[in-house]
């Protein structure tokens, strides 16, 4: 059975606990940064914590990935989702791999902020995955060894400055502001038999309670396993370090189809831009100010429950 796990400040002082019922038992130790939690806290050990318990709802939500960890990400891996970004799923043979400022990690319950900036700003639900293991030499990583890896998941929200994004073809930069990278409120520890149960996770996001993104897990282009085996080839990984996989479709964004990005190609940049900040500008989905954005992932029966993440937006005063 999976264990929710939190990370949280009390009386002033950072902890980790972990929750059952509405309730946090504390774990003994001071753990600054997850992989420091993962490394002196097995997964039985925590199955067996007993002691004096706090209520949830007394404590200060921080997040279970902390800030010297890093962030990767997958870009448009549902199928959906590339359809509406004006991709073809079916002429797609890579994975599209970016990262996110690590400073942009923020607690569940953030708000998030805007920036002068930016006026397209728009949000994606992810499930991201947080490494049990460091990986410094490729390796081969299938569904059957995937629990070796991978200790637990976590709600990732990827807010994305789409103006800066887009036109800039800037992907870090868009999606790098501070407060850009809510995660948790859990880290949801995972036995070896919880791993098939992933593809039954169902993401769904609301915005003022109206449903923008629902999907499933089972929808993904390239898997945990697939994935890691590629960044294993390219990059050294690391205990606590994180991979968010991608967002369903359903997002603010709207892209032309190939075909009229093929024609949006002929003209000259300046007059393409314009274009495409004149569509978006027509899009009411993109976020305002005072808007709350609630974000949730688990099974259908509730086994396997991240939680809850809602953020509020709001626009950076002048």
């Amino acid at each position: 059975m999976p264990l929710n796990v939190l990370h949280y400040r009390h009386e002033g002082r950072p902890r980790w606990g972990v929750v059952r019922n509405g309730t946090v038992t504390p774990v003994e130790g001071d753990f600054p940064t997850t992989r420091a939690f993962l490394e002196k806290n097995s997964f039985e050990a925590l199955t067996r914590l007993q002691g004096p318990t706090l209520r949830e709802a007394d404590v200060e939500l921080l997040s279970p990935v902390t800030q010297n960890q890093q962030f990767l990400c997958q870009g448009a891996n549902y199928r959906q989702h590339m359809i509406e970004s004006g991709m073809d799923p079916d002429a797609k043979t890579f994975n599209m791999i970016f990262t996110k400022a690590q400073s942009c990690i923020a607690p569940a319950n953030s708000d998030v902020v805007r920036p002068k900036r930016v006026r397209f700003l728009d949000y994606e639900i992810e499930l991201g995955l947080v490494l049990r293991r460091d990986v410094t030499t490729p390796v081969t990583v299938t569904e059957a060894n995937l629990s070796e890896f991978v200790a637990g998941a976590v709600i990732v929200n990827d807010y994305s400055a789409r103006d800066v994004q887009i036109p800039q073809m800037q992907f870090y930069k868009g999606k790098s502001f501070r407060t850009f990278g809510p995660i948790g409120p859990y880290l949801c520890l995972l036995a070896p038999a919880d791993f098939a149960r992933l593809r039954d996770l169902q993401l769904s996001l609301t915005v003022n309670g109206k449903v923008r993104q629902k999907d499933s897990v089972a929808n993904l282009v390239y898997g945990p396993a697939e994935t890691l085996t590629e960044l294993s080839g390219v990059q050294d990984l690391f205990v606590g370090d994180l991979l968010s996989t991608g967002t369903p479709s359903g997002c603010a964004l709207s892209i032309p189809s190939p075909a009229r990005q093929r024609i949006a190609a002929l003209l000259p940049e300046a007059a393409k831009w314009k274009m495409f900040m004149t569509i978006q500008a027509g899009r009411e989905q993109y976020l305002k100010g005072g808007d709350v954005v609630e974000a949730r992932i688990a099974t259908p029966d509730g086994a396997i429950d991240l939680g809850v993440q809602r953020n509020r937006i709001v626009v950076e005063s002048a």
